[in-house]
């Protein structure tokens, strides 16, 4: 009954035409966008009609939410869903969006804990995603990857990559697969690649992947995926062999749609 009322309540919203001002925004702010074909787009809308709905959104920090920065968000979350089956990522129940950089608090002792070692350093995040709980952004870092992919840094398909790793219960780099044969495939070729990494960052190599995704598997994943939307030739240069696995994971090919603008910024 449940799954009749949400797949009736989706279908009501993706039956309402796809606000002309959201596809500005897409056009102008999702550079990824305007290289999908006409079938990709308009599944895409669809995608971020539901996903715009069904998401809890917040604004922190003195920024005030509006529909750029919902659709620009949902424009890229919803790319990574284009080709797999999904269900609009259901352990993302709310979406907390702060204007810049910010710092999140030290760590408090617990009262009986006992200092062994010094607390980590609190560092600046440009976003995190938490097992049982939201995904934090923040826009300016939102917008300057979803307008320059040529950086390779986006903040949205890294956040919403862990997400995916996270819906077998574990952040562990591996998200759910279809079957034994992927799993073993992708369990290689992974930790293949992800041991190359890791001797490259200690002796001092320059690697195509950068070094913060030799932290642990769960962050090669989320680098990983950057990469393969945001410098897809490259990335299948460096290692045709992690693109091949992402490519069948995600079935999407990156790579044959550079260079190619079905849309222009307006």
């Amino acid at each position: 009954m449940f799954h009749w009322l949400s797949e009736h309540r989706r279908k009501q919203l993706t039956d309402i035409p796809f606000p002309t001002a959201w596809e500005d925004i897409l056009r102008h702010n999702v550079i990824h966008y305007c290289m999908l074909d006409v079938a990709e787009r308009t599944h895409l809308h669809a995608l971020i009609q539901v996903f715009v709905a069904e998401k809890h959104w917040e604004g922190f920090g003195g920024l005030e939410l509006n529909d750029e920065i919902r659709v620009t968000i949902s424009g890229q979350a919803c790319l990574l869903l284009l080709g797999i089956p999904h269900d609009f990522y259901r352990n993302v129940l709310s979406i907390f969006v702060y204007p810049s950089t910010v710092l999140p608090p030290q760590r408090r002792l617990g009262h009986f804990e006992i200092v062994t070692s010094p607390l980590e350093t609190v560092r600046p995040i440009i976003g995190q995603a938490f097992q049982q709980g939201p995904v934090i952004l923040i826009w300016d870092a939102v917008l300057r990857g979803s307008r320059h992919p040529e950086q390779g840094h986006n903040v949205v398909y890294h956040e919403f990559a862990h997400k995916l790793d996270m819906l077998d219960g574990a952040a562990d780099g591996t998200p759910p697969l279809r079957d034994r044969k992927e799993y073993r495939d992708w369990v290689t070729v992974f930790s293949r690649e992800y041991l190359r990494l890791k001797a490259d960052v200690r002796a001092g190599r320059k690697s195509f992947l950068n070094d913060y995704a030799a932290t642990n598997e769960a962050e090669f994943f989320a680098v990983a995926t950057e990469q393969f939307f945001d410098k897809p030739l490259q990335l299948k240069e460096h290692s045709p062999e992690l693109y091949r696995v992402l490519n069948e994971y995600y079935r999407q090919d990156p790579a044959q749609r550079t260079g190619r603008m079905t849309c222009t910024s307006s």
